[in-house]
């Protein structure tokens, strides 16, 4: 299994700027692709974005391309996730997931909740 440890988040005034941070640990080789997903109250959790472990592909939603992007440090075995020009439909409970098996960075969203590791979560609170 990996364990995984997200933080960062906060609140800010709408056009501010986050930058969440996702440690991983345990079976960290066995973990390749990456990527952050988000809940908002009364809304099913939705995918953000993704990276791939080795080769640093990534993929967005549409939702935040152009304000958001997603990093990764391989010595440290973690993931960040940089947040511009925030909105506050960007509210929400955000979760770092990683891939139990290698698949592209595209299909972290698609995998079976057994297929990925979860973290607690981190708010974010963007005001008007």
């Amino acid at each position: 299994q990996v364990q995984l440890v997200e933080s960062g988040g906060g609140l800010v005034q709408a056009g501010g700027s986050l930058r969440l941070s996702c440690a991983a640990s345990g079976r960290t080789s066995s973990s390749y692709a990456m990527g952050w997903f988000r809940q908002a109250p009364g809304k099913e959790r939705e995918f953000v974005a993704a990276i791939s472990w080795a080769g640093g592909t990534t993929v967005y939603a549409d939702s935040v391309k152009g304000r958001f992007t997603i990093s990764r440090n391989d010595d440290q075995n973690t993931v960040y996730l940089q947040m511009n020009n925030l909105k506050p439909d960007d509210t929400a409970l955000y979760y770092c997931a990683a891939s139990l098996r290698l698949v592209p960075p595209s299909e972290l969203a698609t995998l079976h909740d057994a297929e990925r590791s979860w973290g607690q979560g981190t708010q974010v609170t963007v005001s008007s």
